[in-house]
C-alpha cells in the first residue's frame, strides 16, 4: 500500500466516538484567509456550489438552506425531496442580487472562483459588507492559487483532510458536531474499503487520464492535473496519472494525451450543458470515432469508466467515485 494512503487510514477506529462537544456562540474560525463570527447558528444559507449544498443535506441541515446554485449532477437520491423544496437561484452561477435576496445568515460557496478576489458572484468584501459571513471549502484554497490558470494551479497535493475539515467547521457553525463526526467516520471507512476492493490488481504500471470537458468537440479537452482531487484518487488506487500539469483542469492536446496511452479512461458525467463534451455520450462517441483517440489501448479494451462530475470534486460524492473507480478496476483483466 502506498505510503500517503497507508497514513491517511491507519489508527482509524470505525467504533463511535465519543459525543461532539457543543457550539459555544460567539463562534470564531479562520477560513481560506477570512476571519469569520457567528452569533448563533444560521438559520438561512445559500450554497453556491453543490459540494458545499450536498454537505449541509448531509449534516441534516436542509431545512435551512433557503437557495442553492451551480449543479452539475442531479441531486443524490436521498436528498432528494429535500432539495425539491428549496429554490434554485441558478444552475450555474447566481447573480450576486439573487443570492442577497434571499437574506442569507451564511453563504457557501465551493469554489473560490465564485466567491473570492475576482469572484463571479461577488467577492467576499461584498458579502461581509453586508454582515453576510462567506464560508469556502477549504478544499480550493489551501495549497492552492486560484488566481493562475483558468481553474487555479495546486501549490501543493490536494490532501482528503480539507474535506473532513469542511465537514466539521460546517457542522461546528451549524451546531451538529455529532453529525459531522458521524459522517467523516463513515467516509473514511469508505476510502479505506476501496483501497482494500484494489490492493491485490498488481497496479504498478498502470496509468490513467480522467476528462473533464472539452470547450468543443475537437478542440484540446480539460483534463485532470497531477495535484488536484482526481490525482488523489488515481495514487490513492494505485494508478499513475498520465497528465503532469500543476494547473487544476489544463487543457491538453489529444496527440500528447494518446501518445502517453493510458490504461484507464475516467470520463465525467454531468447534468449541465455549458459545453458539447459535458454530455458523456458525446464524449464516447469521440473516443471512439476520432483516427487519434481510437487507437488508444483504454479504447480499444473499453477500459472507459464513467464518473459523476462532481465525483471528482472535492465533495461526499470523491468517496463515491473511490468506489466506483475501485470495482470498475478490479472487474479489469489487465495485462500483466
Amino acid at each position: 500500500m502506498l505510503p500517503r494512503v497507508t497514513a491517511l487510514i491507519s489508527g482509524l477506529g470505525f467504533c463511535a466516538l465519543a459525543h461532539a462537544a457543543p457550539t459555544h456562540y460567539p463562534l470564531t474560525l479562520e477560513n481560506c484567509g477570512s476571519t469569520l463570527t457567528f452569533q448563533q447558528a444560521p438559520a438561512r444559507s445559500v450554497t453556491i456550489g453543490q459540494a458545499a449544498t450536498e454537505m449541509l443535506y448531509a449534516l441534516g441541515v436542509a431545512d435551512r438552506v433557503v437557495g442553492t446554485s451551480l449543479w452539475f449532477n442531479s441531486v443524490l437520491p436521498q436528498f432528494k425531496a429535500q432539495n425539491d423544496s428549496i429554490e434554485r437561484l441558478a444552475n450555474n452561477e447566481p447573480s450576486f442580487e439573487a443570492v442577497i435576496a434571499k437574506r442569507p445568515q451564511l453563504v457557501a460557496a465551493e469554489l473560490e472562483w465564485v466567491v473570492g478576489p475576482q469572484g463571479v458572484v461577488g467577492t467576499r468584501e461584498q458579502f461581509h459588507e453586508l454582515k453576510i459571513p462567506t464560508y469556502l471549502l477549504p478544499s480550493d484554497c489551501e495549497g492552492k492559487d486560484n488566481l493562475v490558470g483558468a481553474d487555479g494551479t495546486r501549490l501543493e497535493p490536494f490532501r482528503i483532510e480539507t474535506i473532513y475539515k469542511s465537514i466539521s467547521q460546517l457542522a461546528q457553525i451549524f451546531d451538529v458536531q455529532d453529525r459531522g463526526q458521524h459522517l467523516n467516520d463513515a467516509l473514511k471507512a469508505r476510502l479505506a474499503k476501496s483501497v482494500a476492493t484494489v490492493q491485490s490488481k498488481g497496479l504498478k504500471q498502470a496509468s490513467a487520464l480522467v476528462w473533464f470537458s472539452s470547450a468543443e468537440m475537437a478542440s484540446d479537452p480539460y483534463v485532470a492535473g497531477h495535484k488536484g482531487i482526481p490525482e488523489f484518487m488515481l495514487e490513492t488506487l494505485g494508478l499513475h496519472n498520465v497528465v503532469q500539469s500543476d494547473e487544476e483542469w489544463p487543457a491538453v492536446g489529444w496527440e500528447t494525451l494518446a501518445k502517453a496511452n493510458p490504461t484507464f479512461l475516467v470520463i465525467a458525467r454531468m447534468d449541465r450543458r455549458r459545453y458539447p463534451a459535458d454530455d458523456h455520450e458525446k464524449k464516447l462517441a469521440f473516443l471512439r470515432s476520432d483516427p487519434v483517440t481510437r487507437n488508444m489501448d483504454a479504447v480499444k479494451n473499453n477500459r472507459i469508466i464513467i464518473l459523476d462530475a462532481l465525483a471528482l470534486q472535492a465533495s461526499i460524492r470523491t468517496f463515491d467515485g473511490l468506489e466506483q473507480l475501485a470495482t470498475a478496476i478490479d472487474g479489469y483483466d489487465l495485462p500483466k
